[in-house]
């Protein structure tokens, strides 16, 4: 397991709040120096924990106003490859999962009308292997986050 203290905890809590939060309010929020702020910070992503820093963007005020979960067929694990090479490369197609249950994969979309969605899952079906979908369209959200509850995660301790 990776060694992360209770001093990582809320580094990483503060930049999942807030990605351009300045290294100086980190280092005063959490009691260290600057220079030792940014050794946490880089060897946390050097590590991978910490993999970017990006902007969640309001998907409805640029006009994505279609969010839907599609169940996906794929026959088996010959295409396997080409549907993952083409789920993840189209723009529309946010999240790209295996699952257990009825289907093989679940999918999040954004797309900007019915329209769109139509022409998206007709996209889907025609990539290699597929041989079904079953669309699940969002008619509101309630709690969509990108944070970790780093907080309830056991501290590793030195040895």
């Amino acid at each position: 397991m990776e060694r992360i203290d209770e001093i990582d905890v809320r580094i990483l809590q503060l930049v999942q709040q807030s990605g351009r939060i300045k290294r100086n309010e980190i280092a005063e929020e959490v009691g260290l120096s600057l220079p030792s702020v940014s050794d946490r910070l880089r060897k946390l992503s050097e590590r991978g924990v910490i993999k970017s820093y990006t902007a969640i963007l309001d998907a409805k005020r640029l006009h994505f106003d279609i969010t839907a979960f599609i169940r996906v067929r794929v026959d088996g694990s010959r295409t396997y490859p080409a549907f993952i090479k083409k789920a993840t490369k189209d723009a529309e197609v946010l999240e790209v999962h295996s699952i257990t249950g009825d289907g093989s994969h679940i999918l999040k979309v954004r797309t900007k009308n019915t329209t769109t969605l139509e022409s998206l899952l007709a996209r889907i079906q025609s990539w290699p292997g597929v041989t079904g979908t079953l669309s699940s369209i969002v008619l509101s959200t309630h709690k969509e986050t990108t944070e970790l509850p780093v907080d309830v995660m056991p501290l590793s301790t030195a040895d």
